[in-house]
């Protein structure tokens, strides 16, 4: 078998196993944003799933339900952006300097 295949599928399966630690970490990982001066919150795991949504009573408005939709909407997109960023700071550099063909790291 070839010395260098050898050491590529040695770095193969590390990568795989340091990725699935980091993985496991990220879905214990919480963030956070909010819109409307607080009034919607919204926490995302590193995993990308909501965890929860809370919404202060005085953002709720019979007449103006849009209103809030548009906050929970923009509270739930920026803490899925938020946990995109944490994901990919912790998983890029799993990656680096691991020289695959054809593979764009």
């Amino acid at each position: 078998m070839n010395p260098n295949y050898q050491k590529m599928m040695k770095q193969v399966q590390k990568m795989q196993a340091d990725m699935a630690k980091a993985q496991e970490e990220l879905a214990k990982e919480v963030v956070e944003a909010s819109a409307g001066g607080g009034m919607v919150t919204v926490k995302v795991t590193g995993a990308l799933e909501i965890e929860s949504v809370k919404i202060d009573p005085a953002a709720v408005d019979p007449e103006d339900v849009e209103m809030l939709e548009d906050m929970v909407l923009a509270a739930a997109n920026e803490a899925l952006r938020s946990a995109q960023d944490l994901a990919n700071k912790k998983l890029g550099g799993l990656t680096a300097g691991l020289n695959l063909p054809g593979m764009p790291f």
